[in-house]
């Protein structure tokens, strides 16, 4: 299973901070605000360039957003790093006991609440975009 954590919060992050400053972001530089290694970023930028959310100038000249951060939603973010099996958030472990009464069982209870749990989180992620984080990070003066 894919981790959503790492990727996700640096691409969150990687976009904020283009959103700030886009005249330096180049990948070097946001390597050292994630404090990652630039290979890390330059493979989360390519996948937010393949999503249409950035583009990155030739050579030294940085990236940028392609729509406003007010239009880029968290949801966004989570679709274009693909973070999820076959579209499923949750997996289940492989071939519980069918003689087990709870092993028979798990899957089919435990599937209807795992699937509206990660229904919650993309309305949730949904709603929430790259300028309502930077409001919280670099408050009105």
């Amino acid at each position: 299973m894919k981790q959503i954590s790492s990727r996700f919060s640096i691409a969150v992050h990687t976009l904020s901070l283009i959103a700030v400053v886009p005249t330096e972001c180049t990948g070097d530089f946001i390597a050292k605000s994630v404090n990652t290694n630039p290979v890390i970023i330059r493979r989360i930028m390519s996948t937010l360039k393949k999503a249409g959310l950035i583009d990155v100038r030739p050579g030294v000249g940085g990236a940028y957003l392609l729509k406003p951060p007010a239009e880029i939603t968290l949801l966004d973010i989570y679709h274009a790093l693909d973070v999820v099996e076959d579209g499923q958030l949750f997996n289940f472990h492989k071939h519980p006991n069918p003689a087990c009464s709870v092993g028979s069982m798990i899957e089919h209870t435990l599937r209807a609440e795992l699937v509206e749990a990660q229904l919650a989180m993309e309305e949730r992620l949904k709603r929430v975009t790259i300028q309502q984080l930077m409001d919280q990070v670099q408050p009105d003066e």
